[in-house]
């Protein structure tokens, strides 16, 4: 027998000071029984520093034709495509053939470092992607944020992201590491 996903619900309110954002989402998050903690509240952080009123979750890790995130306008054009993690090239050059932009967040500092000498190559022709890396000690930091039922407060200022959920706050900011800054 097949193992489900588990279902996690998320009250997200948004101040986003950079990009003049501010809303709250009731996001409803598939977590993949495969996926840890962490790894759905990168999610959840990819979410909020992309946020927009037609940003959606996808299918994610249950497919390989669908990001974890994407934006699609009302043609059904992907706008923005949001990947976790070290993807292979392949999949990484056939999200930037598929959508105007594709962002990708990296959040392990022993795997990220040498996964990106090996990609960064491949990819320095590429005007569509932007690469951020989330250290270690902010994503577990994040990761010890998830439960079933969230209410978090992000607030997002030159690039530094604070987080709160009424019992914890956290600082963090993602790293770009392309294109280099």
């Amino acid at each position: 027998m097949a193992l489900k996903a588990t279902v996690c619900k998320c009250e997200l309110t948004i101040s986003d000071m950079d990009r003049h954002y501010y809303q709250t989402h009731s996001l409803t998050i598939a977590r993949h029984p495969s996926e840890n903690d962490l790894r759905m509240m990168v999610r959840v952080l990819a979410f909020a520093l992309n946020a927009h009123e037609n940003l959606q979750f996808t299918k994610g890790l249950s497919t390989q034709e669908e990001p974890d995130i994407w934006l699609k306008s009302l043609s059904d054009e992907i706008e923005l495509w949001i990947d976790l993690g070290q993807i292979d090239e392949k999949r990484l050059r056939q999200a930037c053939g598929k959508a105007k932009h594709v962002t990708l967040f990296t959040y392990n500092d022993k795997q990220a470092a040498p996964w990106w000498q090996l990609m960064e190559s491949h990819f320095n022709r590429q005007d569509n992607l932007s690469v951020y890396h989330i250290q270690t000690q902010d994503s577990e930091a994040l990761g010890e944020m998830a439960n079933k039922s969230m209410e978090l407060q992000i607030s997002i200022q030159d690039g530094d992201i604070f987080i709160n959920d009424n019992a914890n706050n956290i600082q963090l900011k993602p790293q770009s590491i392309y294109p280099v800054s």
